[in-house]
């Protein structure tokens, strides 16, 4: 916290001495580099594009200074500091969608959160503001609109939220993954960029023999990858747990993504299982990707833009539990061009197991799928946001 009360103190006073008296060659030297604030997170979906731009950004002008606003106690206040960049937390929340007590706390924690984000933007005064979702996006956005800073917005989704659809009426920009968005957008505003992934995930082949020697692996067995995402997945976690014998049986095996809340007890399932490795959080997620033949996973849209990069043969399991159900939505985007395998959560645990033993003994459906994924992929997403960035500061 300290750190970061310096860092607002230092660009505070860097603001006010080249608005007020720096002489004119020194505002050349020191005063004209850009400043840009970079809000929301919440989840790896928003936390690790986010973290993709700002390192863009960085490749094309390394003075930028670059603030990221999250939300407390949520992940990006632990991953934005690991990538090397300061990032103040805002107390908000979400609102809940079924009646609970946490609610009633809900309105003062957003009013909270305007004010500490309207302190944030005067003192660091950013030349633009990108939100990319999540809790911390709608405060920093909002304030920045109202003080006349302009704004970017990065839907990551093929189902706008009604935040992000309130908030775009006044954005400078809004950059979509998906085609067919100006139902959500003005259609003036909407460029079609693709969702940033991280820089590591190109170029998997070439670190495939490093990547099974990471995991333990030393033989031809395929190899399944279950994500649940950066929090975990609960009907996922499950479906696997049922699985395990069937995937010994048929000489299969996993690393198994489980997030923190399933980790002691897949740990403990996996003991009698020497081909099955646990992971709460997976850090090496290139390698992991690299390993593996077949993937499982929710249908997140930053997820799901990886996995395009990725080019693997994937079953996605949207999670029911989403705003418009919209991780259907975008599974159904990948399904409908035979790029992928969608079971229902609720069918999950009956049908996973075998889907994916029928899907590993199928070589010609595994290479269209694979085939047909990779032809969806975007990988200047976040080369082109930061060009989108780079023009709105420049009008």
């Amino acid at each position: 916290m300290r750190d970061k009360l310096k860092s607002l103190i230092i660009n505070s006073s860097i603001s006010i001495f080249c608005s007020n008296f720096a002489p004119a060659f020194l505002k050349e030297i020191f005063c004209n580099r850009m400043k840009v604030i970079i809000s929301g997170g919440g989840t790896g979906g928003h936390i690790f594009p986010a973290i993709s731009i700002a390192n863009a950004l960085k490749e094309k002008d390394n003075s930028v200074a670059i603030l990221f606003v999250g939300a407390e106690g949520r992940m990006e206040m632990e991953k934005v500091p690991a990538s090397g960049y300061d990032i103040v937390g805002l107390p908000v929340a979400g609102l809940q969608r079924r009646l609970t007590v946490k609610n009633l706390s809900f309105p003062f924690k957003l009013l909270k959160s305007l004010n500490k984000a309207a302190t944030v933007i005067r003192n660091f005064q950013p030349d633009v503001v990108v939100g990319v979702g999540g809790y911390a996006s709608a405060p920093a956005l909002w304030q920045a609109q109202r003080m006349g800073i302009p704004t970017l917005i990065q839907e990551q989704n093929s189902y706008a939220g009604l935040t992000n659809k309130l908030l775009a009426k006044k954005a400078a920009a809004v950059c979509v993954a998906y085609q067919g968005m100006e139902r959500f957008f003005p259609e003036k505003k909407i460029h079609y960029t693709g969702n940033p992934v991280r820089q590591d995930l190109f170029g998997l082949n070439e670190i495939r023999n490093e990547a099974t020697k990471f995991f333990g692996f030393d033989s031809e067995k395929p190899v399944v990858l279950a994500l649940g995402g950066s929090l975990g997945a609960r009907t996922i976690n499950e479906s696997v747990a049922g699985s395990l014998d069937k995937f010994a049986n048929n000489n299969i095996r996993l690393i198994w993504q489980t997030g923190k809340h399933y980790f002691a007890t897949a740990s403990k399932l996996a003991e009698n299982y020497p081909d099955v490795k646990v992971f709460d959080f997976i850090y090496k997620m290139n390698y992991a990707y690299s390993a593996a033949d077949i993937i499982i996973s929710r249908a997140g849209a930053g997820t799901i833009s990886e996995l395009c990069i990725v080019g693997k043969p994937t079953v996605l399991i949207p999670s029911p539990n989403v705003a418009e159900d919209h991780q259907t939505k975008n599974a159904m985007a990948l399904v409908n061009r035979n790029a992928a395998i969608m079971i229902k959560d609720e069918d999950a645990k009956n049908k996973l197991t075998a889907t994916v033993i029928e899907l590993i003994n199928n070589s010609s459906l595994i290479d269209s799928l694979s085939k047909n994924i990779s032809e969806l992929a975007m990988p200047d997403a976040a080369s082109d946001i930061v060009n989108r960035i780079l023009n709105i500061v420049k009008k």
